[in-house]
Parts: structure tokens; sequence; C-alpha cells
């Protein structure tokens, strides 16, 4: 097996637990902006390290003074807002353990969360958050506190906290060693039941510390965040409690309808996105181009910023280049930069592949896109690229204190400070997930000779053809959802004669592009998966994904779906993954009709 192994940059401390990250930031600069906070007007008010802890204590203390005690789980339903960070430290000061709900989640996944959790408490945000717990209430008897964010209960347990000391909010903060239990985070449940991921105070910590060396260029007391992704998902909440280890400013919009505004107004250094997110705002830009009378001149830009990224990894760009590039930098891509704020330097990526196309526009912009790579079991990245070392297309080597391997099979394996303790009352699973001490993250990869990770596939969605050809869903999946009227793209053709697509359209940027392109805007999806241009555009897309594979691994039929993929559908998880079981089981008329209708056409994709 090829292994590579990367030291831990600093000694691990097992007494110290992620408190002591904030403990060690206010000692460091007390003064300093850690938060801002969004106010009516549109401006942000700082928010210092020392009265972030300030704050912290205190709710810890009515934390403590309403009953709850050290070990105690305490489940919280809320959008991504400082009043969630808030609520996170103080549950570890008063010694006990988060167990973050997405905000998404349905009644019955509320229950399976409190009950196999134990949780004994309930924090949500809104009324609609309550509707959903309170149908489930009578199911959950351990639940013996229950407080909601916008009827000012935590000001209500701050104020009820006063008989609280210090000396034993402190007691309780350094009750946890680095073994013990910080978190348990659930799986998305693309397959079957989610599992509590058991994550300990020691997966933060030296986390923390050693991405903090090992991209001082990202995180640092200079540098500041926007966050939208939500803070139920180990990748934003490894990145805040990151942030205040680092003496990152960080803020909050959780309406991304609401993103751009702020971001102009915010100005951060480093944004946190899945690709999703960058293709966005590239589709919306090019659409609004196209709209203008100016989609030439975006266009000659696009090309013109990929030629120059591609000759920066060359280590010489040509003169002639260099100044056509300044004009249409000048002319296009400098109102892109300043749309999100004028101060990004500096993007995380994660959760799928960004595509080379994307990297290298984006870098050229002034934005350079560090792909990671990690799961909820790793604390989010188990791999992140270095901008000291940056290779587009990779997701970096291992982050300092952690390993990688690729087994026999191709599988990625991983061991190391990110790696989790196994899942909570889950034996069986647990097993099941590790092979002579490294996790099996069920991701299919390749290093190169730096010990760049490569993600190649999922190793359980690797599709065989009834010809025996092995296809990666990803490698085509990822170049079509790119397209700007694309919305998910499902390949299949496991033991088939060839491969098939099911495609949604994006029902934000279809009307943009339908007025665009001389069709009726108001066309419903349905009626959009029927139209001639529609069904053209997404050819374009397939055969544009075909061009860089075999025609064994081709797209040959596809069909457009009448209606979107949701998480309320129950197709999309909350961090919005395809769960492909569940869309193969309740499309498979529609799958079945790209077989059985007609046979496969030489490498032509038909409209189903």
């Amino acid at each position: 097996m090829k292994e590579y192994i990367v030291p831990a940059l600093v000694e691990a401390d097992p007494n110290a637990n992620a408190t002591d990250l904030l403990i060690e930031r206010v000692a460091e600069t007390p003064d300093k902006a850690l938060f801002a906070l969004p106010q009516p007007d549109g401006s942000w008010k700082d928010v210092s390290s020392s009265e972030f802890l300030r704050q912290v204590v205190a709710l810890a203390k009515g934390l403590v003074a309403a009953g709850i005690e050290p070990g105690d789980k305490i489940a919280l339903m809320a959008k991504t807002s400082y009043e969630w960070t808030l609520i996170d430290f103080a549950t570890w000061f008063a010694g006990a353990v988060l167990v973050p709900i997405y905000e998404t989640s349905a009644p019955a996944q509320i229950q399976w969360y409190l009950s196999d959790s134990g949780a004994i408490a309930f924090i949500g945000e809104t009324p609609d958050h309550f509707a959903r717990f309170d149908e489930i209430h009578a199911d959950v008897p351990l639940i013996r506190s229950v407080w909601q964010i916008n009827l000012g209960d935590l000001d209500k347990l701050v104020a009820g906290g006063g008989g609280v000391s210090d000396e034993e909010i402190e007691r309780r903060r350094t009750l946890a060693k680095a073994d013990d239990l910080a978190t348990l985070i659930y799986t998305s449940g693309t397959t079957g039941r989610p599992k509590g991921v058991i994550l300990n105070h020691s997966n933060f910590y030296e986390l923390a510390r050693n991405c903090r060396l090992a991209i001082p260029e990202v995180v640092n007391d200079q540098s500041s965040t926007l966050l939208f992704i939500t803070l139920a998902h180990v990748f934003a909440r490894f990145i805040s409690v990151l942030a205040i280890h680092g003496g990152v400013k960080v803020g909050h919009q959780p309406d991304t309808k609401q993103l751009v505004p702020s971001l102009g107004t915010f100005k951060p250094t480093f944004l946190l996105a899945v690709p999703r997110v960058f293709e966005k705002v590239y589709n919306s830009s090019e659409q609004k181009a196209e709209a203008g009378g100016k989609g030439k001149i975006f266009h000659a830009a696009v090309t013109t910023a990929i030629e120059y990224s591609k000759a920066l990894d060359t280590g010489s760009v040509p003169l002639g280049l260099k100044l056509k590039f300044a004009v249409l930098d000048r002319l296009v891509l400098s109102k892109i930069r300043a749309a999100m704020g004028g101060n990004v330097r500096y993007a995380v990526s994660g959760s799928a592949p960004l595509g080379l196309r994307l990297g290298h526009f984006y870098r050229a912009l002034g934005l350079t896109i560090l792909e990671g790579y990690g799961l909820t079991e790793t604390t989010a990245p188990v791999t992140v690229n270095l901008p000291s070392k940056f290779k587009i297309g990779k997701v970096g080597p291992a982050v300092p204190g952690n390993a990688l391997r690729i087994s026999s099979d191709g599988e990625v394996q991983a061991k190391g400070v990110s790696v989790f303790q196994g899942y909570w009352q889950n034996a069986e699973a647990t097993a099941d997930s590790f092979e002579d001490g490294w996790f099996k993250t069920g991701d299919v990869g390749e290093f190169d000779s730096d010990g760049y990770l490569v993600i190649t596939g999922r190793k359980k969605e690797i599709i065989v053809t009834a010809g025996g050809k092995n296809v990666s869903p990803a490698a085509l999946e990822d170049p079509i959802r790119a397209n700007p009227i694309v919305g998910q793209v499902i390949v299949v053709g496991d033991q088939k004669p060839f491969i098939s697509a099911l495609i949604t359209l994006d029902d934000e940027m279809l009307p943009v592009w339908l007025n665009n392109n001389g069709e009726d805007a108001t066309l419903s999806v349905a009626e959009a998966a029927r139209n001639p241009k529609v069904i053209a555009e997404v050819q374009r897309a397939v055969d544009a994904a075909n061009a860089t594979v075999s025609r064994a691994e081709s797209i040959r039929k596809f069909t457009i779906l009448e209606k979107d993929l949701t998480e309320a559908s129950g197709h999309l998880t909350p961090k919005l993954s395809i769960k492909r079981a569940v869309i193969l089981k309740d499309f498979s008329n529609s799958i079945e009709s790209m077989y059985n209708d007609s046979p496969a056409t030489e490498g032509i994709s038909v409209a189903g």
C-alpha cells in the first residue's frame, strides 16, 4: 500500500480540551474583534474575544443553574449565527456535550437524534423548529428542558445564572480531557439510519492547532470570514472553532439570498463554501453578462483567465497574454471580485470536486480555492491544499498530524488527529469502518508524487456495466452539474448495457437562461424539460462531459426529470448530497424506460 504520513507541527496535549482554544485566544488578543454582528443598517458591530468569553461564561452559568450536569447532551437546532457558536462554547464550558441538528430535519429525524444520543435538553430557534419538535416531544421522555432562541430564552438563562460562581464554571470547563467526548454529530444518512459520530476534544483542539500552522496565509489574526454554510455540519463547525484559535473575525449570513450584499459590507479575506456556490457565482455572472449583451466579452475574459492561470503553473506568462488579461480583468473580472467584497484572497472548498476550469478561473480572479477533503468522521479536513504549494484539481496532502494510504482496492484510508473514535452505541458499524486502525473512508483515490490526494469516486457508487466497465459517476456528474441550467445529475447503468443519466433543472437559473435564449421565462420546470432549446443545452453539457471519458463510459441517454430533487422530497441530504439509493428506487421507471424503449445510440444522447 502507498502511504503518506505528515507529522504533527505541535506536540499533542493530553490534558487540553476545545475550550482552551478560547482561553488562549483571549490571553493573546483580548481586545481584538473575534466576531462581527450584522446591524439593521447593514453595518457590522464587533465583538472582542474577551467579550465573547464573558458571554460564554454567563450563558454557561445559566445552563448550570437550569440543571445541566457535566456529560449531559444538549441538542441544538438553529441556523448559522453568532448565537450558534455562543451556545456551542457555553455548552463546553458547562461540561456538557452538544448534539447539532440540521434546521431542515424532519420530525422523525429529530426524534432519532434525540433518542439515540440520550439528549436531555433541546434548544431551537424558530416557531417552525418547535412545531417539528412538538410533533415528537412525547416520544422523547428524556428531554426535560426546552428553550427557544427567538423568544429570548438565552437571555433568560443568563439572568438565571447569577448565583453560579466563576470557580464552578472553571471546574466544569476543565473536566474534559483530550480523549473525552466533545460532540455527537449525526451523519447525513445517504444510506440507512444516521449514525452518531463520536468526536473528542482532541479532534478539535489538535486539528485546529495543526491547521493554523499549515495554512497561516489563510488563518491569522488579520483575516476574516463570512460563514453561511450550516454550523450543524462539521465543515463549518470546525472552521468556527479554528477561527477562534487563529483570531479570525467571523460574521454570519444564513440567508444565501442576502449573501452578496453581506459580502459587500463585511469584506471577508477568505470564504468557506462547497463547489456548487462557486458554480452559482460563475453562472450568475455569465447569465447577467448575456442579459446585458456582454456575453462575448465575458467568455473572452473567462478563456483568457484560464489561459493565464495555466501559464502561471508553467512559471512564465507571455507578455501578450499578460496585457490581454490585464484589459479583460479591468473590464470584467474586477466586477466579480468586487461582488465578493473585494478582499477575498482564499476560499476553502469541500464536499465535491471543484473542477479544473473553475479552479483556474477563480485563481486568475485572485481567489485561490484550496480544495480539501474529509468527512464527518474526520472532523472535516483530513487533507487540504497549501497556499505555498497549490495544485488545482488535487485536494492536497494530509493535514499535519494525519496519515493517508490507498488500500489494494483503491480506497482512501486515514488515521491521525482528525479521525473519530467510532460510532455512538454502534460497535458493529465502528468495527466495519476500521482496518488495522485505519479509517475506511469509502472513497476511491490516488496520490501524485508529492503525496497530494485526488479523489476519483465513491467506492460504493462505482458503476459496473453489463460489459464489465467500471465507471465513476462523479467524473461525469460534476462537469454536467456546472452547466447553469442543470440542478442535479445522477449517472446510472449498473449491470446495464450502457451509461445513462437522470438530470434535473436548476429552477433559480432557468428563468434567466430562458430569457437570455429567447424563450418564455415563465415556463415551469416540467414545461422547460420538454423545451427543444433546453434539451439541446443539456445535450451540450452531456457531450462536453462525454468528451472527457472513453466511449464505454459515456452517457448514451438522459432523461430530464419534470421536478427537482430536494431535501424535502427525501432525495438530498442536508448538505445537498444526492441520496443515490433513494433516487434509483423512486425513479426506477424513468431509468428502465431509457433501456427498454430502444437500443443504445452510437454515442448520441437522447432526451427521454
